[in-house]
């Protein structure tokens, strides 16, 4: 039997788990593990700090579904991806990071750069390992399976540590794919008491989340809402499930305290919630215990048992969202029940945009847009008007990091995603903070000549971190800075550059990024404090 390298086992099961792009920058440590990934067919994309690296994997992940892949070399390399690493465990993204190591050999008496990576990333990753030869392809496909949650339970990060020699050292020519697990399913018993709590509800809703999402459950939850005349409310990364242009959908919740004032009282008045692959790890405390399952009938359908304490549940069931909803719905005649209508139209109106401001940037860059365009969004205030104000019609439609809220991913989000979707619209929203974090990679969007277009909301300050100061009658710190043509940084990296301060000069700046052969950023200058009640 022929050789390959145990570097070459690894890339190779990458790709038949359907790896296409790996990001990072290269050491001499990762360079095997680089020249393996190309020739397996996965192509290394250089970027220029491996956080950013590490969400444009993410950004590529939501388009393709395959597995998102970080590669970083020894010591500061590794450490750089540690947030995006500790982002994809609270947000559900199944990554594989190879970061490559000193021998242990050689580490018994060499100190430069040498730390335990794995002790490092274990605390925030679902399982590491280190690369040995013998075992590389079973280790590969190992990480795959606890990554993606094929070995039981929700996505995730994984990390592999690949040893200097290992990379290198002959293997057999063999791959190896363990089986994939069997879905749970719901008991008779469990679904006999669903179904007739299902019969009589009058007032049922349903709260869809991340584990949806991965089941691709949005159209079972569309036929489910629909033969029941179930309302649906997601979390933002959930939104899309069902096009929220739907007479039945009421949006996002999760981070607007002026959303959750319409959405909570329906939640305590339900006699049927449905949680549908509702993870609770996006939310905030007012969503903590809303529902009472002791007079409340609460069906909690979800890739893990409940061990968060946010809610709790009258029924629970560990299985795929998909199936169980088709299970219940399966011969139960509809009734009328509550309709929402009101509350839906009062939602649009809390939101309703003035002539300039955040609201109606959303707003127009909504319109102009064309359907199935992908929107990322950092976070700060405009992430939590925007995951209101835009309508998705499609799942994995609006990317952010919505767990772990980690300020500058919403530019490499959309790098990522538009590298794996060329064709389709890509708009990255960031406030002017988020955006000096990261402007380094707009190096990237250039070397890889991707049109994407990147809106920036320009007020001159951390303004929901402003906004909090205000309201606990603290004085200004820390939290404003100065002014900056962030038109002429994108010009200075090659792309397009445009200021505006009005609807009519945004809709013509947006219209000629969507048809340019490079990157634009449009700098949306906005009156500071003008998230004041808006959120």
């Amino acid at each position: 039997m022929s050789t390959i390298r145990a570097a070459d086992a690894l890339a190779r099961r990458l790709f038949a788990a359907g790896c296409r792009r790996a990001f990072g920058m290269p050491g001499g440590e990762v360079l095997t593990l680089v020249d393996a990934l190309e020739a397996a067919g996965i192509e290394f994309i250089l970027c220029h700090h491996e956080n950013a690296a590490g969400f444009m994997a993410e950004g590529a992940h939501h388009v393709d579904g395959a597995p998102a892949i970080l590669v970083a070399t020894v010591g500061p390399g590794a450490m750089n991806g540690v947030n995006v690493v500790a982002n994809a465990d609270q947000d559900r993204v199944p990554m594989i990071v190879l970061t490559g190591c000193v021998d242990p050999d050689e580490a018994e008496t060499y100190t430069h750069q040498v730390l335990d990576h794995r002790a490092v990333f274990a605390p925030i990753t679902k399982a590491t390992f280190t690369l040995t030869p013998k075992a590389a392809a079973v280790q590969a496909d190992k990480a795959v399976r606890i990554a993606t949650g094929g070995a039981g339970g929700r996505a995730g990060p994984v990390h592999i540590d690949v040893p200097i020699s290992v990379a290198d050292a002959p293997v057999a020519d063999a791959m190896v794919q363990l089986p994939d697990s069997a879905p749970a399913a719901m008991g008779p018993a469990a679904q006999d008491t669903a179904r007739g709590w299902l019969a009589n509800a009058e007032r049922p809703i349903m709260l869809a989340g991340l584990d949806a999402v991965r089941d691709d459950a949005g159209p079972a939850i569309r036929a489910f809402c629909e033969a029941h005349g179930v309302p649906l409310v997601t979390t933002y990364k959930a939104k899309g499930l069902l096009d929220e242009t739907h007479p039945l959908a009421l949006g996002g919740a999760g981070l607007s305290p002026l959303a959750d004032t319409h959405l909570l009282p329906l939640f305590r008045d339900a006699d049927l919630i449905i949680l549908a692959g509702y993870d609770p790890i996006e939310m905030r405390t007012g969503w903590r215990e809303v529902w009472d399952p002791a007079s409340q009938h609460v069906l909690d359908i979800a890739h893990e048992a409940n061990t968060h304490g946010m809610h709790r549940a009258t029924l629970e069931v560990v299985a795929p969202v998909d199936t169980t909803l088709q299970a219940l719905s399966d011969g139960i005649p509809r009734r009328e029940v509550w309709d929402l209508s009101d509350t839906r139209s009062a939602l649009h109106g809390a939101f309703a945009a003035r002539d300039w401001g955040p609201d109606a940037v959303v707003e127009v860059c909504r319109a102009v847009c064309p359907p199935g365009t992908i929107a990322t969004a950092d976070s700060g205030a405009h992430r939590i008007l925007l995951s209101q104000q835009w309508a998705c019609d499609l799942p994995r439609t609006l990317l952010q990091s919505s767990a772990l809220c980690t300020m500058g991913c919403a530019l490499p989000l959309a790098i990522g995603a538009k590298r794996a979707a060329p064709d389709r619209a890509v708009v990255g929203f960031m406030g002017d903070a988020g955006f000096l974090m990261v402007a380094g990679e707009l190096a990237s969007a250039a070397a890889l000549a991707l049109p994407v277009v990147f809106v920036v909301f320009v007020d001159r300050s951390l303004s929901l971190i402003e906004l909090k100061q205000r309201q606990r009658q603290m004085k200004n710190a820390g939290v404003d800075f100065g002014r900056f043509d962030f038109a002429a940084i994108a010009r200075g990296f090659g792309g397009q550059g445009a200021t505006v301060s009005d609807r009519e000069g945004l809709r013509t700046a947006l219209e000629t990024a969507l048809t340019a052969n490079t990157f634009t950023v449009i700098a949306a200058e906005i009156d500071r404090q003008a998230y004041d009640g808006r959120i």
